[in-house]
C-alpha cells in the first residue's frame, strides 16, 4: 500500500465520519426532539442510516464529546444541552497562548463581552420592574467591603453580573456572559493591574447600579464605558506601544 492510498483513505473515513455525524444532527432536528428526549435504539440508527455500529458509535462519542447527545450506558442514547463548555475551554487556551503573545485575543474577547452588555443597556432599563435590586446592592456591598480590606471580591462580581441580566430572560445571553466572565477571570493574575484598584472595581459597579436605580440610560451607559474601560487599561497593546 504506497502513503498516498493510505492518506486518501484515512481522509476518506473521516469524511464518512463527519457525514454521519451531521446525518445524525439532521435526525435530531427533523424529529423535532429536545434536550433530554431519547434517540431511537442504535439497531434503530443502524438501520435507519444505514451504517454498521462501529462507525455509529464513533460518531455518537464524538457527538456527546460536544454535547449534542448525552450516552447514558444502560439507558440509551438522548439528546443533550449542548452547553459551552467547549467554548469556554477553547477561549481559555487561546487567551493564555495570547499571554505569551500580543493579547489580541484577550482584547477581542473583551470586544466581544463589552459589545454585548453595552448593546444590553436599554433592554435593562426596560426590565426596570424585574431587577432584583437588593440582590444587585448586596453584591456591591460584599464588593466594598472586600476593598476596604484591600482584596477583589470576583464572586460578587459575578454574582452582580448575573443577577443584572438574568432578568431579560436570555439563556444564552448570560451563558456566552459567563462564558467570556469565567475566561478573563482564569487570566486575571497574570494580567497587569494598570490602575485598577479593588476600591475602583467597586465603585464602577456601584455607578451601574445607581444610574439602572435613577432609570438614567446617559448614565447607564456612561457606567457601562467607564467599567469597561477599567478592565481594557488591563490588556496591553503591544501593536501600538512597538
Amino acid at each position: 500500500m504506497t502513503t498516498s492510498t493510505a492518506g486518501g483513505r484515512r481522509q476518506g473515513a473521516r469524511a464518512n465520519q463527519k457525514a454521519l455525524q451531521d446525518a445524525i444532527k439532521h435526525l435530531i432536528v427533523e424529529r423535532g426532539l429536545a434536550p433530554g428526549e431519547p434517540l431511537p435504539t442504535e439497531v434503530e440508527l443502524m438501520k435507519e442510516l444505514d451504517v454498521s455500529r462501529h462507525p455509529l458509535r464513533e460518531a455518537m462519542k464524538a457527538l456527546e464529546a460536544v454535547g449534542i447527545v448525552d450516552i447514558r450506558h444502560g439507558y440509551g442514547t438522548y439528546v443533550g444541552s449542548v452547553p459551552l463548555t467547549g467554548l469556554e475551554t477553547g477561549l481559555a487556551f487561546r487567551g493564555a497562548l495570547s499571554l505569551r503573545g500580543d493579547y489580541s485575543d484577550i482584547r477581542d474577547l473583551l470586544e466581544v463581552r463589552e459589545i454585548l452588555e453595552s448593546g444590553l443597556v436599554t433592554r435593562l432599563l426596560d426590565a426596570d420592574d424585574r431587577l432584583d435590586f437588593d440582590s444587585l446592592t448586596a453584591s456591591v456591598e460584599a464588593m466594598e467591603r472586600e476593598a476596604e480590606q484591600g482584596r477583589y471580591a470576583p464572586e460578587a462580581d459575578w454574582r452582580f453580573h448575573e443577577t443584572l441580566y438574568r432578568p431579560l430572560g436570555n439563556d444564552l445571553v448570560l451563558d456566552l456572559l459567563r462564558v467570556f466572565w469565567r475566561v478573563f477571570n482564569t487570566l486575571d493574575a497574570e494580567l497587569p493591574r494598570a490602575d485598577d484598584t479593588p476600591h475602583l472595581t467597586a465603585r464602577r459597579h456601584r455607578a451601574i447600579l445607581e444610574a439602572l436605580r435613577a432609570g438614567d440610560e446617559a448614565a447607564l451607559r456612561a457606567a457601562v464605558d467607564e467599567h469597561f474601560q477599567g478592565i481594557r487599561a488591563r490588556v496591553p497593546d503591544r501593536d501600538r506601544s512597538a
